[in-house]
């Protein structure tokens, strides 16, 4: 018998809850689509490993893959059973590493990921431009590697993994999309015939983007709608961990959900609001500086004194 869980529980409460127990308040919930692009694992490995492991391109590889698989076996435990991650863009195939972000999108189809998907029996897909883009590169062979591990684990129903390769921009192939769909069917496809095309199976509308560094929401084409919640982590995507996700999920589920279509407040309600606007007037959420080539936020918010206080 599942065990009755308060709802909505208090914050402390829900960091204390087992794993198992904040999977099932989210799965209560309804399903959920979360797009979590695995940002600044460069600066999280050369921070992480001494200097002899940071010359080592296999090893760069290798400790990378396990930090991903970790990151997506918690959010699956957590209870998000739909998962967008986007991982490379056309950019970086320019990059002098070149051939090791090839090393990385080849190791995505064998083990330990595919150990992975068979484990937690996650169906993989693939989306953006990558047929076009990897087409024209020698490394072309990876499309059959795509459509393979694709095709292997089509049968796996219990979470889905859809990775995000050069989606940088779905204008053309959308636009591809819609003119094969009327040469085949005689009409202009539906919005979620489009989504199917795109991303191999129906997709639903985002609920939560967790990116890292300066906030900006990106790759996740015709399924963002504007209603998604957007979270940016200040440290590098691979330090997220337990503690920081459920404070995200805690976030998703219950401090957001609030009906903002009435202003029937209390008198003590409305001073509350004008005593934190007053003390924001000159803060922007968003704003950083720039320290050795690198962006970091600032305190972006000022809590008035008593401001928590019931």
């Amino acid at each position: 018998m599942k065990k009755e869980i308060r709802q909505p529980p208090l914050l402390d409460e829900f960091h204390n809850l087992s794993t198992e127990e904040v999977a099932q308040l989210v799965r209560q919930a309804g399903p959920k689509v979360c797009v979590f692009p695995t940002n600044g694992t460069r600066r999280w490995f050369l921070l992480e490993h001494d200097a002899k492991q940071c010359r080592d391109p296999k090893f760069f590889v290798d400790r990378i893959a396990k930090k991903h698989l970790e990151l997506y076996a918690m959010f699956f435990d957590h209870g998000l059973d739909t998962l967008l991650t986007p991982i490379f863009g056309p950019d970086i195939l320019q990059r002098d590493d070149g051939d090791i972000t090839v090393r990385a999108m080849l190791l995505l189809t064998q083990s330990p990921f595919f150990d992975f998907y068979t484990q937690y029996q996650v169906r993989v897909r693939f989306y953006g431009d990558y047929r076009k883009i990897l087409g024209e590169t020698p490394y072309a062979y990876l499309l059959d590697r795509f459509d393979e591990v694709t095709q292997q684990t089509l049968s796996h129903s219990s979470y889905r993994l859809l990775y995000g390769v050069c989606a940088h921009d779905a204008t053309e192939t959308v636009a591809g999309i819609g003119v094969r769909f009327y040469q085949e069917h005689g009409r202009l496809p539906t919005r979620r015939e489009i989504v199917e095309a795109y991303y191999g199976e129906y997709v639903e509308p985002v609920d939560l983007f967790i990116g890292f560094d300066r906030p900006a929401a990106f790759d996740m084409p015709l399924v963002a709608t504007g209603n998604e919640d957007l979270y940016f982590t200040v440290s590098p995507s691979p330090y997220m961990n337990a503690h920081t996700l459920r404070a995200i999920l805690y976030d998703h589920l219950y401090t957001r959900r609030v009906d903002e279509s009435s202003y029937e407040l209390l008198p003590e309600d409305w001073t509350r609001m004008n005593t934190f606007y007053q003390a924001n007037l000159d803060r922007v959420i968003g704003v950083g500086i720039n320290q050795g080539g690198i962006w970091y936020p600032v305190p972006q918010v000022k809590l008035p004194v008593g401001f928590m206080d019931e």
